[in-house]
């Protein structure tokens, strides 16, 4: 990811770009890597992680605005104005994608693994759609004329309503949409293998809904797709997933041009990073404890926060060149200390589990430590 914002920094100063942000295609651009990205992420919420709803609701609802005012609290005493509100809420969310590759070697258990995987992809949506409404307010608090892409035209509770309808309208209108393919699919289907040309039509379907969205800037539309739109192609939604990644990274990188902040950087870095073992502290206490450390200190940020300040960059200008050294600073702060965590466990290893006597009965044989 270095390599290509650093590409795109390059890219940005031989040609001697000065404001693309100002441009129709930057917004719509910036708008399709966030409409990817959120439904990248809700359509990656495993079953699994129903075993903990509760837990996982607290974590991406009280969690996710905890997590937002705690940073956005620590930016406003440093920087005293109101887009320190709209950067608290772009670095609160875990970044999925990050949480899938570690996965393969983490040492959390599958409970654990589940759990982080659908707070990741839950927080996303929540983070996004706190800050479509949260950045009406804060321009009207600074008196700055500007407008983010998705947002309520002001901050008002009409436009708010207005906007939220349109949103669910949308929603429930793929979901009709949805149901009726999928009856019809059935019906014209032999055996349990689905033929190469439905998943095709699927997978259409899918960029249709995508391409409305995005005219029409309905992004809890097209998360709330990812909760029940999954065609049978994960390895497509992935690999397009990835390729938003990098394509917002070189934005990133194209936006640096005009300079970063460094200083403010790090301390929302630092700021977003302690949110995380605070609030991870509080909602994991009946984890066990080596899940809980983890969990603690498992703040990641990549694409959502990368495709959030770039959509803020329009009406924040400077948003990216704080958030991009902020995400440095989180990733570095977690490859350390998760490395730490993992040498703490292998020299203070836990008890070894102690079999219950065979002489009891069997429901109350479980293991003790």
């Amino acid at each position: 990811m270095a390599v290509v914002v650093a590409l795109g920094l390059a890219c940005a100063s031989v040609a001697g770009l000065d404001s693309p942000t100002s441009t129709p295609i930057y917004v719509y651009g910036v708008t399709t890597l966030l409409a990817i990205g959120l439904y990248g992420s809700a359509s990656g919420i495993p079953r699994e992680a129903m075993r903990d709803l509760h837990l996982l609701l607290v974590a991406v609802t009280l969690g996710v605005v905890l997590k937002a005012l705690l940073i956005a609290g620590v930016m406003f005493l440093v920087m005293r104005e109101p887009v320190a509100l709209v950067l608290g809420i772009t670095v609160a969310q875990i970044d999925p994608l990050s949480v899938a590759a570690m996965a393969g070697r983490s040492r959390l258990s599958p409970r654990a693994q589940a759990l982080l995987r659908a707070w990741s992809a839950f927080d996303d949506p929540i983070t996004a759609l706190l800050i479509l409404y949260v950045s009406a307010f804060a321009l009207d608090w600074s008196g700055i004329t500007g407008h983010v892409a998705g947002a309520p035209a002001d901050a008002d509770t009409v436009s708010y309503l207005l906007n939220l309808t349109a949103n669910l309208g949308f929603a429930a209108s793929a979901l009709f949409l949805w149901a009726g393919a999928r009856w019809l699919l059935r019906r014209g289907a032999r055996g349990n293998t689905p033929h190469p040309a439905t998943t095709a039509l699927m997978l259409l379907f899918l960029a249709v809904l995508v391409t409305v969205a995005v005219l029409n800037y309905l992004m809890l539309g097209i998360a709330l797709v990812g909760l029940f739109f999954r065609p049978l192609a994960p390895k497509v939604v992935d690999r397009v997933s990835s390729g938003a990644l990098m394509l917002a990274g070189l934005a990133l990188g194209m936006l640096l041009v005009h300079g970063i902040d460094p200083l403010l950087g790090v301390v929302l870095g630092l700021a977003a990073f302690g949110s995380q073992v605070l609030v991870g502290y509080a909602l994991t206490y009946r984890l066990p404890h080596n899940d809980r450390g983890y969990l603690m200190l498992g703040q990641q940020n990549g694409i959502t926060a990368i495709v959030l300040s770039l959509t803020l960059e329009p009406a924040f200008p400077g948003a990216v060149g704080i958030v991009a050294p902020a995400i440095l600073t989180v990733n570095v702060l977690h490859i350390v200390s998760n490395n730490w965590w993992a040498r703490r466990l292998e020299t203070n290893p836990l008890p070894p589990v102690t079999p219950a006597p065979d002489w009891l009965p069997a429901p109350w044989r479980r293991a003790r430590r």
